[in-house]
């Protein structure tokens, strides 16, 4: 849910909320004050019950309605008016269910010493307090234990009910962080996978547009603008790519539906590149096999970025793209013998070789990048493949 929908949803769920608090109210008043009616008519000895007894019997349940928002002054008003119905002599009756309710509301909301000195005062008020009115007589010892642990009772039952309430909060919120940080590695490996495959077309695009303005020096104006308008284009495009890429990261794409490039793709992959004047000779070592999902796209894209940059930097070269399957590994190798150089250093990206690196980083490999002794450039990528099944 985002910000915009959540500030909508309020109203709604307070009107659930006060919808509950209402129902809840009325249930436990029509059982309070009804249950004790009809259990008046068979006690004896008991004051009858008056405008005041019954006002004492319905302020408890009323006072439920506010028990979330103020759970410990509700609880105050509820204890305290349960305590003056039975120091009065009034009828017993279920006159113990706003005490229970509002007692867990208490302890719900982390106020366990409010709830344990009321407790206390609640054994010693409900207990003497109608002997030392003259109301009735001295309890008995029966009567002293059998309250101190339906009290107990109370307590460790609001306890245990306040420790699943915060266990099943707890994982909601591990839940919650577990699935922002797994949208959050998506995001990023979409965004890798658009400047990896956008950015290596619009390279070639610019690469392209540059041959031809170089190469047919006596084009008809209109050509040669339209091809400068093209270069221009793509140049600015990459730009606009590389600027976005941190929006998009905390956007809310949903991955591509597309299947992911693969290395058995390389022969359309080394066309594209030939098209932009770089020769390349591919070669294979050892027997081609399926490979594990994230090291075949991240192969992919090594050979991608590689002669991208190769097309952008290198001039006039020639380029080698080695695939060699190993028995627990698999090496991706691209040299070339051009003039350009290329790294970390290139600026306004930043995200080509350290793309790769984290690429590789991730799978448990190792990448190597920069300048031949021989002249040239080389990208090396070794990814294992032991921890694969």
């Amino acid at each position: 849910m985002d910000d915009a929908e959540q500030p909508a949803n309020e109203p709604m769920r307070w009107l659930r909320g006060w919808q509950l608090d209402l129902a809840v109210t009325l249930v436990v008043g029509v059982i309070q004050v009804l249950g004790t009616h009809l259990a008046a008519q068979g006690q004896t000895g008991k004051k009858s019950l008056d405008a005041v007894a019954y006002a004492l019997l319905a302020f408890g349940p009323i006072a439920l309605m506010f028990r979330r928002r103020f759970p410990v002054p509700t609880y105050i008003v509820v204890f305290g008016t349960t305590l003056a119905y039975t120091a009065a002599g009034y009828p017993r009756g279920p006159i113990w269910l706003p005490l229970i309710i509002s007692l867990f509301s208490v302890v719900l909301a982390g106020r366990r010493w409010v709830a344990l000195g009321s407790i206390v005062a609640g054994y010693v008020g409900f207990l003497w307090l109608p002997y030392l009115l003259g109301d009735e007589p001295a309890p008995s010892l029966a009567a002293a234990f059998g309250l101190a642990a339906w009290l107990l009772v109370l307590l460790f039952a609001a306890e245990f009910v306040r420790a699943r309430r915060e266990r099943t909060l707890e994982l909601h919120r591990i839940r919650d962080e577990e699935a922002r940080r797994r949208a959050s590695e998506e995001r990023l490996r979409i965004a890798r996978e658009l400047h990896d495959a956008l950015g290596h077309h619009l390279s070639l695009i610019n690469v392209q547009a540059g041959v031809a303005l170089h190469v047919n020096a006596d084009l008809p104006e209109q050509a040669h603008s339209a091809l400068t308008a093209i270069k221009q284009a793509s140049k600015e495009g990459l730009t606009e790519l590389r600027s976005v890429l941190d929006i998009l990261r905390e956007g809310n794409e949903r991955p591509p539906r597309s299947p992911s490039p693969s290395i058995a793709e390389l022969d359309e992959l080394v066309r594209g590149a030939t098209v932009a004047g770089v020769a390349i000779r591919t070669e294979t070592i050892g027997t081609a096999r399926p490979l594990p999902f994230g090291v075949d796209t991240a192969a992919y894209r090594i050979v991608q970025e590689s002669l991208t940059n190769v097309a952008r930097h290198a001039g006039d070269a020639t380029a080698t793209v080695a695939i060699e399957y190993g028995e627990h590994d698999l090496v991706v190798k691209v040299d070339d013998d051009g003039r350009g150089t290329r790294g970390n250093s290139n600026p306004g990206s930043g995200k080509g070789i350290l793309g790769m690196r984290e690429r590789v980083a991730a799978l448990g490999g190792e990448l190597e990048a920069g300048q031949r002794s021989s002249g040239g450039f080389r990208v090396r990528a070794r990814f294992p493949l032991d921890g694969f099944g």
